[in-house]
């Protein structure tokens, strides 16, 4: 695993790094530069001391020494003269030659040969030989290196006579070791400085970074780490950091941060605290609507007349679906199935009403008409109906003894009757508006007649407007194909295969409303 290095590692190996490099760099610019500098102070040294001895000496001499090759007096004083000039000046070699397109030189003058001697010349030979035929000197001064010499630098001076002619040229060298030596003791010193230097910066901005950076940021982070280990709580040692700059700003954005998770945190507790109880109302609430519904199949086990069977599923902890039946007396039993506006509690809350008027009214009403019932209904639903909420209501008041029924509509499906030997059908007929909706309306009653083995099969619109993943409904016409798969089963196995075929067909969609139905199948005497 790779080692993570810290702040302060990072920062320091930073400082050491930039100091190095910047030790380097200020070195060997210092060296290119001084390198140039001394190198121009010994070559112009050298021009001078050429510049005194061209003054000093007959060039015509010279130019005679050129063709006869031969001493005279003058030349033993020459002689003695550049030999102390070459003495004194601290010249390495002063000679005087004339150089030859075969790159050799023949000397006029030369300490360690005879006037005559020649020698292969060792330095640029362009340069000397314009220097000789051109009279132009050197722009910069020549390298030469040879066994016999060593490693050496000249300044070279072209000499002519009382004619302008050009007839030889004057040497003055310097050893390049000197030149070196003096340019390795500014390198060394160079060097000492420079570690001296990085060493005071390399202190003095670690001691300034470590106060404004390092030392704030890993107290920061150490508040941070203090206000996760307990359990956020908050302190205010971060008001101690007063950098006056960003560093101060960010130890206050914190300090602010940790403020608002600590309430963001009590609220999330108060929240879920809430949650946690309005759910156990939910859960409460679920089993009261629940056990307000009948749920214990068969209801009336000793009833051989007719059979029934209802189930409610509602698409939140509680619906706003609804269904009923109840015997009226020995010969009639009154089903209801609704639909409550809305959903949640304001609907379980409206339908609770609805149910219980609904029935109550049922159970007091002397000719057991369905129109009239929900017309009472209606009118007391509407008072103090603040929310504006209603209820599509379908009552029907069936006769055992002779399967006559009474039926009223209020703004409902319409049922799916099955006569005996026959396929399920819709049984439409004209809808009376939804109750609470208005009061004082007068709501339509129609009535049919039920033979042994009929069914009545109701639902409310949860069945038929269930909706799959492509938003596609289940619609009537897969209701009705779903009844007619087992037409002639009883009731509780029919409305366990409607609900598998609408599962089916809706598969991992959410459910968006209650899904309530009903089945009475009439077997008569």
């Amino acid at each position: 695993m790779k080692k993570r290095m810290s702040v302060n590692e990072k920062a320091l190996a930073g400082i050491i790094a930039f100091t190095l490099f910047f030790a380097v760099f200020t070195c060997l610019a210092g060296f290119l530069i001084f390198d140039h500098v001394i190198e121009k102070l010994y070559n112009d040294k050298g021009y001078v001391v050429a510049n005194i001895i061209s003054h000093d000496i007959d060039h015509d001499k010279i130019s005679e020494y050129t063709k006869t090759w031969e001493a005279d007096d003058y030349y033993h004083k020459m002689e003695d003269y550049l030999h102390h000039v070459e003495e004194y000046s601290g010249a390495a070699y002063i000679y005087i030659a004339v150089p030859y397109e075969d790159h050799t030189m023949r000397y006029v003058y030369d300490s360690d040969t005879f006037i005559g001697d020649s020698d292969p010349i060792s330095a640029s030979f362009e340069e000397i030989w314009n220097a000789y035929t051109k009279g132009i000197r050197p722009t910069s001064y020549l390298v030469r290196k040879s066994k016999k010499y060593g490693y050496l630098t000249s300044s070279c001076l072209p000499i002519a006579d009382s004619s302008g002619n050009i007839v030889a040229l004057l040497f003055v060298d310097t050893h390049m070791e000197e030149i070196l030596s003096t340019l390795g003791r500014f390198i060394f010193y160079m060097v000492v400085i420079s570690l001296v230097l990085m060493l005071v910066f390399c202190i003095l901005n670690w001691m300034v970074l470590n106060k404004n950076f390092i030392k704030p940021i890993m107290f920061i982070k150490k508040n941070l780490d203090s206000f996760a280990e307990s359990n956020a709580t908050v302190d205010d040692s971060l008001s101690s950091i007063q950098t006056g700059d960003e560093i101060e700003d960010l130890a206050i954005s914190v300090h602010d941060m940790e403020k608002d998770l600590v309430k963001y945190i009590d609220n999330i507790k108060t929240i879920t605290a809430e949650k946690e109880r309005i759910s156990a109302e939910l859960s409460v609430a679920t089993q009261i609507q629940a056990d307000m519904l009948p749920r214990v199949f068969p209801p009336f086990p000793e009833r051989k007349d007719f059979d029934i069977y209802a189930t409610m599923v509602p698409a939140k902890e509680v619906g706003g679906d609804f269904y009923d039946f109840f015997l009226i007396d020995n010969d009639h039993i009154a089903l209801v199935m609704a639909d409550v506006s809305g959903k949640g509690v304001p609907a379980a809350l409206f339908m609770v009403n609805a149910k219980t008027l609904i029935k109550n009214r049922t159970m007091t009403n002397n000719n057991l008409s369905t129109s009239e019932i929900i017309h009472d209904v209606n009118n007391m639903l509407c008072e103090g109906n603040d929310a504006e909420m209603f209820v599509t209501v379908w009552l029907c008041i069936i006769q055992l003894s002779t399967g006559n029924c009474r039926i009223t509509n209020a703004g409902h499906e319409h049922p799916a009757v099955k006569v005996s030997g026959q396929d399920y059908t819709l049984k439409t007929y004209r809808h009376s508006i939804a109750v609470a909706a208005m009061p004082d309306v007068k709501f339509e009653e129609h009535e049919f007649k039920l033979d042994p083995g009929d069914t009545l099969f109701v639902y409310t619109d949860g069945v038929t407007e269930a909706t799959d993943s492509k938003n596609d409904l289940f619609g009537t016409d897969r209701l009705i194909a779903s009844l007619n798969k087992a037409k002639d089963a009883d009731a509780t196995a029919l409305l366990g295969l409607v609900k598998e075929d609408i599962d089916a067909f809706v598969g991992n969609a959410p459910q968006f409303d209650d899904i309530t139905m009903l089945c009475f199948r009439y077997l008569g005497k």
